[in-house]
């Protein structure tokens, strides 16, 4: 059986909706973030020492990472939703994988936490917004023409990618963003992506 950690308010929304496009049996474990810190609380730990959301057991096995979670579940019970190794779109899946979290989310993180310093971040911010925008132009190029980002159907890469959308749709910046804005209404839409929000539960990047 498989068990998702879920975090309310996490990257772990994107592995409900994997499941749910998979029609996978799963069982949801909630855990609320602390109200003043919004972190994740210590019960997290006992699952993986880094206690951070997404995590899921897969019939006792712990795997952590969103996006070796996606693909390790994908190619388990989903196939469709993976890339083969063979094809020749598996580069472009493999980089969107590993690009949500690796190049883009990175400036919207600095940009959270420096926010926290206030005037003394002044100096950052700049440099900061720029990074953000250079990732999401790049992003905006790559759907140009295009429903998905890897060949003509869902994949695993679109659900990794989903929330570097939904932060940027928070931030206000999806009205710069047609393809973006386009793509993530289209996955939105999807009956699998609403019934993993109504198990999940509120999600603020809805």
């Amino acid at each position: 059986m498989i068990i998702v950690h879920h975090l309310n308010d996490s990257r772990s929304q994107r592995i409900l909706w994997l499941l749910e496009e998979m029609g996978t049996p799963y069982e949801i474990k909630k855990y609320q973030r602390d109200a003043v810190t919004n972190l994740a609380p210590p019960e997290l730990k006992a699952v993986h020492p880094l206690g951070k959301s997404p995590v899921v057991t897969d019939n006792g096995e712990v795997l952590a990472e969103s996006g070796m979670i996606i693909d390790v579940l994908a190619r388990r019970y989903g196939p469709d939703l993976a890339v083969d190794f063979s094809s020749p779109l598996y580069p472009a899946y493999a980089h969107w994988l590993h690009f949500a979290e690796g190049s883009a989310m990175l400036p919207f993180l600095l940009a959270l936490y420096t926010g926290r310093l206030g005037d003394a971040a002044a100096p950052l911010m700049p440099r900061i917004t720029g990074e953000i925008m250079n990732h999401l132009s790049y992003v905006e190029g790559a759907l140009a023409g295009k429903q998905y980002f890897v060949g003509d159907r869902l994949t695993g890469a679109d659900i990794q990618m989903s929330f570097v959308g939904e932060i940027a749709k928070g931030q206000g910046a999806l009205g710069m963003l047609p393809n973006m804005k386009a793509w993530l209404e289209g996955l939105h839409a999807r009956p699998q992506w609403q019934a993993a929000l109504e198990k999940g539960g509120p999600y603020r990047f809805a």
